[in-house]
This record gives structure tokens, C-alpha cells and sequence, in this order.
């Protein structure tokens, strides 16, 4: 029996993967790029994309779990997605959801296998987004400074394995966040103080940010409500629950162990 993984080289799709493997599973990962996939021995690594399902029959062929990442572009296509892969054998599937329920997540709940959602909140890797202005300028720019109980990808990765590995999953839709609820502010100091240095921030308007998405070419839709969100996150972003600890057994990892896995990146 095979796991096929979408967007498998993405943030939590690599960690997917790689717990997957642990657990001695047979995975085939979708990728644009199989050549620069830099994913572990043992993958069958498959050219694709999931925003464009009517070319995965070979994808699928052999399937039965599925993993799916809500990405830009799949709103139009995932149901049909979800129907191919339901078609085509897979009889139990996971989601990490975009942040709210859309099409792709309720064909999924409509589909008749056995599934489970995913709802982690603001992700740790969202600090990437820091690198080049903290190796520049030791300088971090956000517009608002409010609690989010960031998550680690991995712990995303951990728990869609273990739905699509273990029974007892189906129909359940799991909210994820880390073991802190922590402001931008005290990131920021968790950060400076991994890498060695003062690390400022710097404040900007709503709109400065908007425009900032804009010229990275999100939607203005898009970009709204990435701003919208962060300038009043909902109880869930900033509440902390144990579902983590709970569906792996392992306690859900902190955002100074990220910074730990990443550091290197921010120093000059």
C-alpha cells in the first residue's frame, strides 16, 4: 500500500514524508521538481502538481492514503482532486486545511473514506519570512505585536502521519498550536538571543504590510486577509490546546526549538 503526499517538498508536506518513513511506510511524493526535491532515501518522488489533478492517474495508480496541503490554486480543482483520488482507490486522506473550511476540505468531509482535518494556526516557519532583514539589518518589520501559539511544522507533519498510519482519526478535525502562546516581541527575544544578537522591531502600518504581500505578488485578496487575521488573530491562534501531545504522544515542540533548527539562517 502506497502514501502519496502533495506538495512534499513544501513546509509541513517534507515533514509528512519523513514521518511517514519512520513509520516504515511506502510513500510517493508529488513535487514540481523532483530533481531539487532533497527528500530521503526510500521516496518514489512523482512529477506533479495537485492544482492539477486531471494529470495524476499515474500519480494515483496503487494509492490508498492521500495527503493534501490547501495551497493557492486548489480552491478551483480540489474537489475534482478529491473525487480522482476517491475514484482512483485512496480510502483514507488527510488535509491541512487553508485556514478556513473551503471546497477541497468539505469534498473531502463529503467523500465517504475516512478522513481528518487539520487546523494548526500561524506557523513557526512564518519567521523565514525574517531572514533577509535580520541578517541585513538585525531588524524585523510586522505591523501588530499580539500572542499567536505558533506551531511547529513538523508537529503538523507528526499528526498527519499518525492519522493516516493509526486508526481511530477518521472524522476528526484537530486544531494544532505549540505549547506557547508568544508575541512577535518575545519571538523576536528568543530569537536574538539563539543567534547572539539585539534584534529590533519595527512597526508598521497595516497598509505597509498589505503592500509588502502585493509586491511578493499575493492576490489583494489574499493579502487582506493574511493582514486582516494577524491584526486580530482568532481565540483559536492564541489559545493553547494539547491535541499534539495527544494524537503523537510526544509533547509539542517549542518555538525555541525551532529557532534552534534554524538559526543558522538568521546570522550574517
Amino acid at each position: 500500500m502506497t502514501v502519496l503526499v502533495t506538495g512534499a517538498t513544501g513546509n509541513t508536506g517534507r515533514h509528512v514524508v519523513a514521518e511517514l518513513l519512520r513509520r516504515g511506510e511506502r510513500v510517493r511524493a508529488l513535487t514540481r521538481n523532483p530533481a531539487e526535491a532533497r527528500l530521503p532515501a526510500g521516496v518514489e518522488l512523482v512529477e506533479g502538481t495537485h492544482t492539477a489533478p486531471e494529470t495524476l492517474t499515474e500519480a494515483l495508480a496503487g494509492v490508498t492514503k492521500l495527503h493534501i496541503t490547501v495551497t493557492a490554486g486548489l480552491a478551483d480543482v480540489g474537489v475534482d482532486l478529491v473525487k480522482r483520488a476517491v475514484d482512483a482507490g485512496v480510502r483514507r486522506m488527510t488535509i491541512v486545511w487553508g485556514g478556513y473550511v473551503g471546497p477541497t476540505e468539505q469534498a473531502m468531509a463529503e467523500s465517504g473514506v475516512e478522513w481528518t482535518r487539520l487546523e494548526p494556526q500561524e506557523f513557526m516557519s512564518n519567521a523565514l519570512t525574517w531572514v533577509d532583514s535580520v541578517r541585513a539589518e538585525g531588524v524585523i518589520r510586522e505591523p501588530f505585536d499580539l500572542p499567536s501559539a505558533v506551531v511547529h511544522e513538523g508537529d503538523i507533519g507528526a499528526v498527519a502521519a499518525t492519522a493516516l498510519v493509526e486508526d481511530g482519526h477518521s472524522g476528526k478535525v484537530y486544531n494544532l498550536t505549540g505549547p506557547q502562546a508568544l508575541t512577535t516581541s518575545e519571538r523576536i527575544a528568543i530569537l536574538g538571543s539563539a543567534v547572539g544578537r539585539d534584534i529590533t522591531l519595527e512597526q508598521i502600518t497595516r497598509q505597509q504590510a498589505i503592500d509588502r504581500l502585493l509586491a511578493e505578488g499575493v492576490s489583494v485578496a489574499d493579502a487582506e486577509y493574511v493582514v486582516g487575521w494577524h491584526s486580530d488573530p482568532p481565540v483559536e491562534a492564541r489559545t493553547v490546546v494539547g491535541t499534539i501531545e495527544k494524537v503523537t504522544g510526544r509533547p509539542a515542540r517549542t518555538f525555541a526549538q525551532w529557532v534552534a533548527e534554524h538559526a543558522d539562517r538568521f546570522r550574517p
